[in-house]
């Protein structure tokens, strides 16, 4: 199985978050920041900041814990961010080589 990554996103003004899940994170944070799907959820919102990341061993994981994420409330999520991220800066460049490490 593929490794894999759970990871919450949002616009310049922290008014929503998306959760996700990927196997190659910085390859889908870029599809976010380029819009690649033009009539995504994160397009329509402008939701283009990583502001939270997991990586897991194995994707089955980081499906669950998405899973767990999304069921939270956005209090939750934004305790979640905090405890990373309390300034809630966008994390790209930390983690643009992590499927090379």
């Amino acid at each position: 199985m593929k490794p894999g990554f759970i990871y919450i996103i949002t616009n310049k003004y922290q008014t929503v978050v998306y959760t996700g899940v990927t196997s190659n994170l910085p390859q889908r944070i870029l599809e976010h920041k380029e819009k690649r799907y033009p009539s995504s959820f994160s397009a329509r919102y402008n939701l283009d900041i990583l502001v939270y990341f997991e990586q897991f061993q194995w994707i089955g994981d980081a499906i669950a814990r998405e899973k767990l994420i999304k069921a939270g409330s956005r209090e939750t999520k934004n305790e979640l961010i905090r405890s990373l991220n309390p300034t809630w800066q966008d994390l790209f460049e930390e983690i643009k080589n992590i499927m090379t490490e």
